[in-house]
């Protein structure tokens, strides 16, 4: 059982097996808790707040059970007798007392005075009559709680936040306990543990811990140590004693010889930079906005914490081998560190020259012979490294510069070494970066100055291949230079801040780049193209390295999150190809089902394959066939209810295109003629699908019913054509047959025809030049008997048509379409040469309307 208490007035119980939150309740104290504890059975919490009270709880029953009132200040530390049956509470405030409160009464028995400052631990005995209490006023006090007197006070020196009785029976001689009386470990402002004895007061056994830094100096950094405990608790189950630094790290020690044995970072701050380190790339080692630095072992995820620089550690660098690495800090100094085959890290070598911190480091890559430093001193160093390191045990080996250079009118921000140890770049906040030749004697000689960037660089590194100068700048651009006349060949851009990093990968085919903006992003340097960005960050990116295999590469963030990505491009592609391979075999068999007309089964197979196009192919082919109707209706409704649902949206689609509207009706007619609305309202996406039907449904019936139209316009004008050739046709010895197909009735307006004839006669009586000459009487009269005729016909055809129509349709209809249609004139004429329908004049032209389809 986990329970929290926040600033908003609230305890929260947590299950921490499941990490969720079982319950929350107001703690009743007017300002926040300042302090908690359980009993030894888990069901009685206390809590002492910052108003001075003290309330205890009953997590079980969840209610308050006591209200302790008369500490002075905040109660800043509450802790029960381990004999439950004593129902006894003791506290501390600000008061520097421990009052000691009774439950069953509620009230306080006793004050003890011994503490000048906070108390800020307590431990007791097994038997629970002796009790030991440490203090800020560097004294611990053994009280006996029977008489409620101090038996002896202990002067340790240092500031104590914690103290464990050590128990009794046990073997703890390695760490100075050789007599059965009273032992207790301390852990203070030093960031050691100590082990005292009681009855003389005196410190037995100090614990070791790898020291770097000297007497005057530990003085001094013992207001402000990094290691020093804050914590300190007793696993009497696991035998070992866990601590907690005042950076948030915890560290277990194995009580019989306070040997480190496991080691948690709670809390990483700014990621400044990391690197992947060991043979295989098995740890990574951290630098954060500590002075300590932090390898991190990626299959286990266990910590070792490297003490050694006194400031702010601002960047690393790892040697070929990958056992030995470099870093730089705010101290100004430089350290080399080991790894051994066990995984320990230990610092083997250490230099300090500058003048100001060290913000860049580079190693040597094809032996370890030399390590390159730029700081913000505007130098340039080169250290040399000794042959052989000392072991462990041994003095550290004092690193000296062989040459130092002014590199540069600002800061040096970054700086890198050639594959071949032949040449050195450097770049800077001035705004440029230079390429330094780095010879056998140990001279630094400028070769050539890249400019091009609008502000200062931030990283350089070497192509791997070609002989090409990669660098990154807080112009949010990234540049490539030739190294034969430093000259741009490339720029990248796509940041939208400044980009803090550069690595070559692929071979040097490509390039990693991470920013301020929280973006890692690859770029491929033949196209110039960003072909990939990695969103995994909240601030900026620091720190971007890439493993020796290019198979992974490490990012960390100023959000304080470390992430370590994997090269999946293999796997992509692996994946691709057999999605390719199993389509390829899935288009292969629907073919063969087809072929074998075994449409359930291919339509079935075509929708998995979640392909419209496919789809409708087999629809296609399932309406081509004999009882096409009957085929679909028994395919479609054999299918599972996910697949009907994909099969409407499938028609939402087809439907959109003229071509295939047909073939989407065929399968929506069976889906809606079959299945009730309320099911197909369950699809999902069914309400979408089904408005997207109506618009464009709508159209095609339009569409039909305008192309019907035109067809009845058709069918007429040929019906009519046939009848006016009739005479031609009898001439000829043909037989035509006259019989009209169904149609909309027409009717002739006599007295419009008569008009017209009249006119027609005027005219040609006005304007000889209209008549044929070649036309005899005889040839007039033969019209007039010819058009009599074809008007009988025409009536007598009309007449037939008009009882073919109602057989169609009723009466009532054809009879209002016939009087909306609108009348028209048709003249027949009889030419020697031929039949033909006579030309309107421009004023009278003859229209044929075709009737309106409901």
């Amino acid at each position: 059982m986990l329970v929290t208490a926040s600033r908003a007035l609230l305890l929260k119980q947590w299950d921490w097996r499941q990490a969720s939150c079982t319950r929350s309740w107001r703690a009743i104290h007017t300002i926040p808790v300042a302090s908690m504890t359980f009993d030894s059975t888990s069901t009685l919490l206390a809590t002492g707040g910052c108003d001075g009270t003290i309330k205890l709880w009953d997590v079980v029953k969840q209610y308050c059970t006591h209200n302790l009132k008369g500490s002075s200040g905040v109660v800043h530390l509450v802790e029960f007798h381990p004999d439950i049956e004593r129902l006894q509470l003791f506290s501390s405030s600000l008061d520097c007392g421990i009052r000691l409160w009774d439950l069953r009464s509620s009230q306080c028995l006793v004050v003890l005075q011994s503490h000048y400052s906070a108390v800020t631990s307590l431990s007791f005995s097994p038997d629970g009559d002796t009790m030991v209490s440490s203090g800020r006023d560097k004294i611990c006090t053994v009280w006996d709680l029977k008489t409620h007197q101090a038996k002896r006070t202990v002067p340790v020196y240092e500031a104590v936040e914690g103290v464990v009785l050590l128990p009794e029976n046990t073997d703890l001689s390695e760490i100075g306990v050789k007599s059965k009386d009273l032992h207790f470990v301390t852990a203070g402002s030093k960031g050691v543990l100590r082990v005292w004895e009681a009855s003389s007061a005196r410190c037995v056994h100090t614990q070791s811990l790898p020291s770097t830094l000297t007497s005057e100096e530990e003085e001094d950094e013992e207001q402000d140590n990094p290691r020093s405990l804050t914590y300190l608790f007793h696993l009497p189950e696991s035998s070992r004693l866990a601590t907690v630094t005042a950076e948030h790290n915890i560290l277990l020690y194995q009580l019989s010889g306070l040997s480190t044995q496991q080691q948690f970072v709670g809390y990483s701050d700014e990621v400044l930079d990391v690197k992947f380190l060991g043979k295989g790339d098995t740890h990574i080692v951290v630098a954060t906005n500590s002075c300590q630095l932090k390898v991190f072992e990626l299959l286990t995820n266990s910590c070792q914490i490297l003490y050694g620089h006194t400031d702010t550690v601002l960047t690393l660098d790892v040697f070929k081998k990958g056992s030995l690495f470099a870093s730089c800090a705010k101290d100004r100094s430089v350290r080399v560190w080991q790894m051994d085959g066990d995984g320990q890290v230990r610092c083997v070598a250490q230099g300090c020259s500058h003048t100001n911190a060290v913000g860049s480091i580079s190693c040597s890559r094809m032996k370890t012979s030399f390590i390159v430093t730029g700081s913000q001193d505007c130098t340039v160093k080169v250290w040399d490294l000794p042959a052989e390191f000392p072991t462990a045990g041994e003095e550290i080996h004092l690193l000296t510069a062989r040459a130092t250079e002014k590199a540069h009118d600002k800061d040096v921000n970054s700086v890198a070494v050639s594959p071949n140890d032949k040449l050195l770049a450097s770049g800077s906040q001035d705004r440029t970066a230079k390429l330094w030749s780095l010879s056998g004697d140990g001279t630094v000689g400028l070769l050539g100055v890249f400019r091009g960037h609008r502000r200062g660089v931030w990283a350089v590194c070497f192509s791997p291949v070609d002989q090409v100068l990669a660098s990154s700048s807080a112009d949010g651009t990234t540049k490539l230079w030739s190294l034969q006349d430093f000259s741009c060949l490339k720029t990248f851009e796509g940041h939208d801040a400044s980009v803090l990093k550069v690595v070559f990968v692929s071979r040097g085919t490509q390039l990693l780049t991470s920013g301020s903006d929280g973006l890692v992003k690859l770029w491929t340097i033949k196209t110039n193209e960003c072909v990939k960005t990695l969103d995994a960050h909240q601030d900026k990116v620091w720190g971007l390295h890439a493993s020796r295999k290019d198979d992974r590469m490490v990012t960390g963030s100023a959000d304080s999150n470390i992430t370590v990505w994997a090269d999946v491009t293999e796997e992509e592609l692996a994946e691709e190809q057999a999605k390719q391979e199993d389509q390829i075999l899935k288009q292969q068999e629907l073919s063969n089902l087809l072929h074998e007309k075994k449409y359930v089964k291919a339509l079935a197979l075509a929708i998995s394959l979640d392909q419209p196009h496919t789809v409708l192919t087999v629809i296609k082919a399932i309406r081509e066939g004999e009882n096409s109707g009957k085929l679909l209706e028994k395919t479609v409704l054999k299918l599972r209810v996910d697949q009907k649902e994909s099969l409407l949206r499938f028609c939402a689609v087809w439907n959109t295109n003229a071509r295939n509207c047909q073939d989407a009706q065929a399968v929506l007619q069976v889906l809606f003629t079959h299945l009730p609305p309320e099911e197909l309202l369950q699809y999902q996406g069914a309400r979408t699908h089904l408005e997207g039907l109506i618009p464009y449904t709508e159209r095609h019936m339009q569409r039909m019913g305008r192309l019907l139209q035109a067809s009845m316009f058709l069918n007429y004008m040929w019906q009519k054509m046939r009848v006016a050739g009739a005479t031609s046709g009898v001439d000829q010895g043909e037989e035509m047959d006259t019989t009209p197909l169904a149609q909309p009735s027409f009717v002739i307006d006599k007295e419009k025809a008569k008009e017209s004839s009249d006119e027609k006669r005027d005219e040609g009586d006005d304007s000889g030049e209209d008549e044929d000459p070649n036309v005899s009487a005889e040839d007039e009269e033969k019209v007039d008997e010819v058009s009599a005729t074809k008007k009988a016909s025409t009536n007598d055809g009309r007449e037939q048509n008009g009882n073919q129509t109602n057989g169609d349709h009723d009466s009532s209809e054809s009879e209002e379409s016939s009087e909306e249609e609108e009348k028209t004139t048709v003249t027949v004429k009889k030419c020697p040469s031929s039949v033909r329908v006579s030309p309107a004049d421009e004023d009278l032209q003859e229209v044929f309307l075709p009737q309106t389809v409901s």
